[in-house]
């Protein structure tokens, strides 16, 4: 990912909030929010006819030293380029990535409804660890989160 995307990115993510299944978000970060929260390294966009077609980033889950090698994924493709893979494309490379950089586990936040998004992760060996209920409201309604994590078979495994 370059600077130079970061208007595609965020009109990704602006469709994610639209979705109202993405994110409890209200509305995006300007650039150097958005930068101060993901970690430099692991940071990807997928192309498709010279535009950002997806983007996967890695926020850091706490800066407790414990916890240095514990991310978790944000992933978004553009309305119009889904079903084409590019999910699992970006995901897969993320995760290389990750573990490139040395981080042991990935987790992802989830709402139950985005079955895509789930399927997505499971495929790439993310496991259920559990459901937060009722954890915030998203337009007066409280929804759910299911919690994803994997767990890297070559970092962090002494």
């Amino acid at each position: 990912m370059l600077d130079s995307d970061w208007e595609q990115v965020r009109d990704i993510y602006i469709e994610g909030i639209n979705s109202g299944n993405a994110t409890f978000e209200k509305k995006a970060p300007n650039w150097e929010e958005w930068n101060e929260g993901h970690v430099a390294q692991c940071r990807l966009v997928a192309r498709e006819d010279g535009k950002v077609a997806g983007w996967a980033a890695l926020s850091p889950v706490s800066n407790r030293s414990a916890y240095a090698g514990v991310a978790e994924v944000s992933i978004y493709i553009r309305q119009d380029s889904s079903g084409k893979g590019i999910g699992s494309k970006l995901l897969k490379v993320l995760i290389e990535t990750s573990e490139r950089n040395g981080f042991w586990t990935l987790r992802s936040g989830i709402f139950p409804e985005n079955a895509h998004s789930i399927k997505l992760h499971t495929n790439f060996g993310f496991k259920l660890a559990g459901r937060q209920e009722r954890i915030g409201k998203l337009n007066g309604i409280w929804r759910d989160v299911a919690i994803l994590e994997r767990r890297s078979e070559v970092v962090g495994v002494d």
